[in-house]
């Protein structure tokens, strides 16, 4: 089989069997640079994804763990950007000294706190905490709640959808797999199974093609962590988890009853 013919029929990763045709429009995030960043062990929080499958917030499933940290670089960088367009904002109060607080802080919470959902126990355990983490930050626990909820909730999102993807392939690979030698699911191929997830929903609009795999190879050293694989090794998966999404995530992920 040619190269060519492999790339066409999006053969599987694992099995080696023919997958899912490019969608034609990646669908998700706000779009911005992927290649080249060094995004941590889950890459960062992936926004919304398909027909609304990470939308409202019901409570986080996993990833409190120190090792399933989102990267706080990036967020401080969208929250930056974003901080302003928010509802809760006050042009009394400027981003660095007085919101990057609170959001570091639903960052912290969410690693922190795990499966548990935000509720008023939960609120009241956050507020005793905020006067002891807000630096100099001018907000009242009132004035901040909210952009602190906006961080736990964005982080959430990604921890839940990781949740999914993990289960999802970490099966298949348990029971299809035939890995190279040495090769493992939680070493190996979970990363290029999430890095592709993660780039669904940041190269928005964008479909498959020699471009978008040339931008995506140039990140995979940075984002691979402790994987073993080289990109040749872990291109199909990466490409399967990108054509992926809408098979991996139930239809009422966000338990949202639609």
């Amino acid at each position: 089989m040619s190269v060519n013919e492999n790339r066409d029929m999006n053969r599987d990763p694992i099995t080696g069997t023919p997958g899912s045709h490019p969608l034609g429009t990646g669908v998700g995030a706000a779009g911005g640079a992927l290649a080249g960043s060094a995004v941590g062990a889950l890459f960062g929080p992936i926004g919304m994804l398909i027909g609304g499958a990470v939308g409202a917030i019901g409570g986080g499933a996993a990833g409190h763990s120190v090792a399933e940290r989102v990267d706080p670089t990036g967020e401080a960088d969208y929250w930056r950007t974003n901080y302003n367009t928010r509802p809760y904002y006050s042009s009394e109060y400027d981003f660095d000294n007085d919101y990057a607080p609170a959001y570091a802080y639903g960052s912290e919470m969410r690693a922190k706190y795990g499966n548990r959902e935000w509720d008023d126990a939960l609120e009241s355990d956050l507020r005793s905490g905020w006067e002891n983490v807000k630096a100099k930050s001018r907000l009242t626990w009132e004035n901040a709640k909210d952009a602190v909820r906006d961080a736990w909730n964005r982080d959430d999102r990604t921890y839940r959808t990781y949740e999914a993807t993990d289960k999802y392939y970490s099966d298949r690979f348990t029971t299809t797999a035939k890995p190279a030698a040495g090769l493992d699911f939680d070493t190996d191929y979970r990363p290029a199974y999430r890095y592709g997830t993660f780039a669904r929903t940041q190269y928005v609009g964008r479909e498959w093609d020699d471009a978008l795999e040339a931008d995506l190879e140039r990140g995979w050293d940075k984002a691979k962590g402790a994987s073993r694989m080289a990109w040749s090794d872990a291109r199909g998966a990466v490409r399967d988890a990108w054509h992926g999404v809408e098979h991996v995530l139930p239809g009422d992920f966000d338990r949202d009853g639609r």
